[in-house]
């Protein structure tokens, strides 16, 4: 007979798990009303359905976890190999690996260049709104090849060779010739560290050689970003002034070209991506556009990243408020869920106007750059003064928008394995890159004295809600005013007011009445207080979290 006798168990009841929310993944980061309506409003109706499978793709589990384990294992540089040869190389987790080439498969990088269907631009976009909610950091090299190839068309033999490749859906990373390879990722170094955004104070040296458009060049770059790129457009100093040149890691035969990394960047955020200082010493580059029209050239790249850094910023928005009002639906206090507290509805309409707001500029503004690509004057000097006006307003609204959402949380949201103080570092990057707040807001004074038909094109578009709101109404009839005194002292002001009449017209037009209304009398009627949740008494919350939150409220 068996002697052995059954002990009780101990009870652990204080392991017990209640009132925490479940996972998110999988969830759909394109179940988002703002962000189909303006995709097809923005003419790429067509590219819906391919839209909504990168959204169930985004957010499935596996990709939740490649964005993770890419800024949980951070690249690392390699100088010299195990013999002591210099390789100056990036390392990086297969995570990384994943997300690049899904991003580049999915036609977020060069692509778009060579579509010849209205809105490919626009589809570019949202397909960077959904799958941004992975991670942000990978969005930086496809944001730079991008944005490299009309930059690279000021020299159509240069072009001719390499846009093809950077156009490519094939993503293959190491370095290679560049001409071997399927797919190509390009970069550029513009910053040194005693000039920043002043970079005509660049002391990068361009040396002619014997063969035409070839030039070496000497120099170090404060901030470069994602060095194991192909190709890289650098700013320098040619003997007429400063140029902008291709720099490839590799030469046509094989060899590395001279492109030695310092050390990585240990930054705030965006740490799945490598940001580097490189040296140049001898390094072979080739001349694109004309000696002393660098900063022209260049500019088509920036007003392309411009783009997508409110494209990111409205995406990090879109992120945290889903990650916000699933985290509430699912938490309880004080004997009811916390999305039916009163005041927490209040926070959650509030963010979801500041986002839908976000998201429908985003889309005007890569509607405005499709068109103007093919060949709309109209659209091309609205783009002008409205990216530089959203760039500096979007990205500005970014950090306090993360912290409202993570504070959603509680502690919950504070520790890291939440994912939200992942996403709060990211935030301010994105006003700082291309240009921080005051350079988009001196930029677009500068539209506005040698671009008349910048102001033109911007007052165009506010006229189509005339009479729709009567603050809009005054708000753009104050704006007219402040034009005709507008300076460096004032600029921020006036770029801000900008930019809330130019949302507020795009929800009047296109919003639901409840949305576009407590947006007018929020931002433009003063009805409001000076943090998130601090909406009127009669606003229509519900209205406004049932359009806004994934699955109703």
């Amino acid at each position: 007979m068996d002697s052995t006798v059954a002990l009780p168990q101990p009870q652990y009841a204080t392991h017990e798990v209640t009132n925490q929310a479940p996972p998110l993944a999988p969830y759909d980061a394109s179940d988002d009303p703002a962000l189909l309506e303006g995709l097809r409003r923005e003419g790429a109706e067509w590219a819906e359905e391919g839209i909504r499978r990168l959204g169930a793709r985004a957010g499935s589990a596996e990709a939740q976890e490649w964005g993770e384990l890419a800024n949980r294992h951070e690249p690392e540089l390699r100088t010299h190999d195990r013999y002591g040869n210099r390789v100056d190389e990036v390392d990086f987790h297969p995570s990384w690996h994943h997300l690049m080439r899904v991003a580049v498969g999915e036609g977020l990088a060069g692509a778009p260049w060579t579509d010849d269907r209205p809105g490919a631009h626009v589809a570019r976009t949202a397909g960077g709104l959904v799958w941004g909610h992975t991670e942000s950091g990978h969005g930086c090299p496809t944001s730079m090849t991008y944005a490299a190839v009309p930059a690279l068309r000021a020299q159509p033999e240069l072009a001719k060779v390499y846009e093809p490749l950077l156009t490519s859906r094939v993503y293959e990373p190491g370095l290679r010739v560049p001409a071997e390879k399927p797919g190509l990722l390009a970069g550029m170094g513009m910053t040194e560290k005693q000039g920043g955004s002043d970079v005509r104070t660049n002391t990068t040296a361009a040396t002619p050689t014997a063969e035409p458009g070839v030039y070496t060049l000497r120099g170090h770059k404060w901030f470069t970003s994602a060095p194991m790129c192909d190709v890289f457009l650098v700013l320098a100093q040619a003997p007429g002034g400063l140029s902008c040149f291709l720099v490839p890691r590799v030469l046509p035969d094989g060899s590395r070209n001279a492109f030695r990394i310092q050390r990585l960047k240990d930054k705030l955020g965006n740490r799945s991506n490598a940001s580097s200082e490189p040296e140049f010493d001898g390094t072979v580059a080739w001349l694109v556009g004309p000696e002393g029209r660098g900063v022209k050239t260049i500019i088509e790249m920036v007003n392309c990243t411009r783009l997508d850094c409110v494209m990111n910023s409205a995406t990090l928005m879109r992120k945290t408020l889903v990650e916000a009002g699933h985290h509430v639906r699912h938490r309880s206090a004080f004997g009811a869920r916390l999305v039916d507290q009163p005041l927490m509805r209040n926070v959650l309409a509030d963010l979801a106007l500041e986002s839908e707001a976000a998201t429908t500029l985003t889309l005007r503004l890569a509607g405005a750059a499709d068109r103007a690509v093919r060949g709309d004057e109209q659209e091309r000097a609205f783009r002008r003064i409205a990216t530089a006006v959203g760039k500096y307003w979007v990205t500005k609204r970014g950090p306090a928008f993360t912290a409202e959402a993570l504070e959603c949380l509680g502690g919950n949201g504070y520790v890291e394995d939440s994912g939200m103080p992942r996403h709060y570092r990211e935030a301010p990057l994105l006003s700082i890159w291309e240009g921080s707040g005051n350079v988009n807001a001196l930029d677009v004074l500068r539209a506005l004295a040698r671009e008349p038909g910048a102001a033109d094109a911007l007052f165009g578009e506010l006229a189509l809600a005339r009479g729709a709101d009567a603050r809009l109404d005054a708000t753009v009839t104050g704006l007219r005013s402040e034009l005709a005194e507008a300076d460096q002292v004032s600029a921020r002001r006036l770029v801000e007011r900008m930019a809330l009449a130019l949302q507020a017209s795009l929800l009047v037009r296109y919003a639901p009445a409840a949305v576009a209304d407590a947006f007018c009398a929020t931002r433009l009627g003063g009805d409001w207080g000076h943090a998130f949740g601090t909406l009127p008494a009669g606003t229509g919350l519900d209205a406004i979290l049932e359009r806004a939150l994934p699955g109703g409220n």
